[in-house]
């Protein structure tokens, strides 16, 4: 699928893999719609990239449903849905405090996994009333998972069973999709130089690093994006995860 000239919407648009994948998508000749909750830096990015911006929270329906009708009517049908909206905490299941409290294990399935699934059916169903291409496809949508959905370490439990459930959402998905001509896949990124990674002081980071097989250091932002380019255009990748970790397996902790 060429994207030049295609409509993309990435939530998470105004930072980290979500902005690396903006502006990949962007400079491939696509318009972009940039989802998040942060209207500052999310504005900048679409200024950047002479997309438009719409302030969204993807776990909540009604607000998703406005944002997604507000992009299609100012942009367009969109070909392409990547979803790197995304939380993280680390808590252990039962701590020194007694059990974690349910709300915070439901926030990130909440934002992570439902988000996902939240705008991956409004934008698929956009999606399938589209014309097809020549080779009757009508656009792809691309998760974010991440490694910890196979090895989760201790305190990463809420974390790793919403990345688990983009995984296993991701085969369903695809063949339900499939008599529209929309495909379904998801990355699940290791270690990656985001700004949560970035505030880190170097020799932490560095830590990090070493634990990587090959290359020795943090993924970059723009490696993702290029992974989401070669996902977009090859119709025959599809109901796939791929992880993009250079070899790491994380450890218990």
């Amino acid at each position: 699928m060429d994207i030049a000239g295609r409509k993309a919407f990435v939530t998470g648009g105004a930072s980290g893999l979500g902005a690396a994948t903006a502006r990949a998508l962007a400079a491939a000749g696509a318009s972009v719609g940039i989802f998040d909750r942060d209207a500052d830096k999310g504005r900048v990015i679409a200024d950047e990239l002479g997309g438009q911006f719409f302030a969204v929270d993807v776990a909540d329906a009604a607000s998703a449903e406005t944002a997604v009708d507000a992009a299609v009517a100012a942009l367009g049908t969109p070909t392409v849905l990547v979803n790197c909206a995304g939380i993280g905490t680390a808590a252990r299941i039962v701590g020194r405090e007694g059990p974690m409290p349910l709300d915070a294990f439901s926030r990130v399935i909440n934002v992570n996994l439902i988000g996902s699934f939240n705008m991956m059916r409004l934008c698929a169903h956009a999606m399938s009333l589209a014309e097809p291409d020549e080779n009757g496809q009508r656009g792809v949508v691309i998760s974010t998972a991440s490694v910890a959905a196979y090895e989760g370490q201790i305190g990463q439990a809420a974390y790793a069973a919403s990345k688990g459930g983009i995984v296993s959402l991701t085969l369903p998905a695809a063949r339900e999709f499939a008599r529209f001509g929309i495909r379904v896949l998801a990355i699940a990124p290791g270690l990656f130089l985001t700004p949560l990674l970035e505030g880190l002081p170097q020799e932490t980071q560095d830590g990090l690093a070493a634990a990587i097989p090959n290359p020795p250091r943090l993924g970059k932002p723009r490696e993702f994006a290029d992974l989401v380019m070669a996902m977009v255009g090859n119709d025959y990748l599809n109901g796939e995860v791929v992880r993009l970790d250079g070899a790491l397996r994380m450890q218990a902790k």
